[in-house]
């Protein structure tokens, strides 16, 4: 899994990835403690994120293991919003 910050939203007019009511987000990985790395990932939204949460992104064939993109060309899929990262026993992002 990855963690990163969404940063906008994606609309395409024509898909054929067969997903109904398909909402896709733009996210940037991140460091454990928010902090942006480089690059940026299309992900398919099944928890309803918004701007600039801090969320987990399954890639490649986890992706597809999720109700809604069972079988479908799905590479990224946001999982969850993060509420807080622990790190060695030092709270290191709160929402």
């Amino acid at each position: 899994m990855i963690l990163a910050r969404v940063c906008g939203t994606v609309v395409a007019t024509r898909c054929t990835d067969g997903v109904p009511a398909a909402r896709y987000l733009l996210a940037n990985p991140t460091d454990q403690h928010g902090a942006a790395k480089s690059g940026a990932i299309i992900a398919l939204d099944t928890v309803g994120a918004g701007i600039d949460e801090l969320v987990l992104v399954a890639q490649g064939s986890s992706a597809r293991q999720t109700a809604v993109s069972d079988k479908k060309a799905i590479d990224a899929v946001i999982i969850g919003i993060v509420d807080l990262v622990e790190e060695t026993g030092t709270v290191t992002y709160r929402k």
